[in-house]
């Protein structure tokens, strides 16, 4: 199929970008002939040009479930086409968002200027002056599945091809594959924010002090402003803003060895990995810290409550991620 071998590769393009996904974050789909194909769960959007990533599903029979409030649309692997479906894995935990946007093609990324905004309490008020012109809806907070699509039906409306999700992410959606690129570019470009530039780091240091240590300093310049950057060690050491942080990181950044965390800021100097850190470790650290850096400290943030973190964490879909080797 032609458009889903361009979605391959704007989904390759897409997740090899570290300001627009990070790890297995971030998903893409297509619609075609009833059938939705996205981007399977716990897969890396970089790889799509390499492998088969894409799962597919029967459209119909998900927006049905919607319309039912039907509990399989948690996972949706109950809509899987297994007549289709060669890779055996489970479609994304965001699958609803996709299928709730009519447009064939939907891109839905963990856009880190977009995340500086969206986690902002006057969020909605200033992206409206950043996004005017396009037919956008702000989305207010919400876990995946479910209680996601519920929002976002609550909020969409006819023409509506860009979603910004409250602590989350970003969507867009049009009717080629092309369009959809497009019509990203312009949105980032929209949302950019200025960028505090990054300490430099003292990797002769870090290796001193992890010596002997079952860590190590962290490959990335821009994961470092972690800890070197003060603003984004103290906005986002004790607090969560978005999902993936905490799937993968836990609440907070840890500063210290206790405890084994897979990532420690030791303030001031850098970044450490634990050495068996699964690969999303280091990007979700980098996140944080490309987030942090386009927040100025008078920013009124909202940080994920411990209610949002308990259902995020004992959800059946985040445990079945966390099963991967991501």
């Amino acid at each position: 199929m032609v458009e889903l071998d361009r979605l391959r590769q704007l989904s390759a393009k897409v997740g090899s970008d570290p300001l627009l996904v990070q790890a297995a974050g971030g998903n893409t789909s297509l619609k075609d002939g009833g059938v939705m194909w996205i981007k399977a769960s716990g897969t890396w959007l970089k790889d799509a040009a390499a492998r088969d990533i894409f799962v597919p599903l029967d459209h119909a029979a998900i927006m049905q479930g919607l319309a039912g409030n039907d509990p399989a649309c948690e996972s949706c692997t109950a809509f899987v086409r297994t007549d289709l479906n060669s890779t055996g894995l489970r479609p994304s935990i965001e699958t609803t968002v996709h299928a709730l946007m009519p447009q064939r093609v939907v891109v839905h990324v963990h856009c880190v200027n977009t995340i500086a905004w969206a986690i902002r309490a006057d969020a909605e008020q200033r992206l409206a002056e950043r996004l005017k012109g396009f037919d956008w809806a702000f989305i207010p907070y919400a876990r995946p599945g479910l209680p996601l699509a519920g929002a976002i039906q609550a909020r969409m409306r006819p023409g509506v091809d860009v979603l910004v999700l409250g602590n989350h992410g970003l969507a867009v959606a049009a009717d080629t594959v092309e369009e959809a690129e497009a019509l990203l570019d312009k949105v980032v470009t929209a949302v950019t924010r200025p960028v505090r530039a990054a300490a430099k780091v003292d990797r002769v240091a870090l290796e001193k002090l992890s010596a002997g240590t079952s860590y190590r300093p962290a490959e990335m310049d821009e994961t470092h402003a972690l800890a070197t950057d003060p603003l984004a060690l103290k906005r986002g050491q004790h607090k969560v803003f978005y999902p993936d942080h905490v799937v993968f990181l836990g609440v907070g950044v840890a500063t210290s060895f206790d405890g084994n965390p897979p990532l420690v800021a030791i303030p001031g100097l850098g970044v450490l990995i634990r050495d068996d850190a699964k690969p999303a470790i280091e990007p979700m650290g980098r996140c944080l810290a490309d987030v942090m850096r386009r927040v100025a400290e008078d920013d009124p943030l909202v940080a994920l409550t411990e209610d949002d973190v308990d259902r995020l964490v004992n959800w059946d879909a985040e445990k079945y991620r966390q099963t991967l080797k991501v």
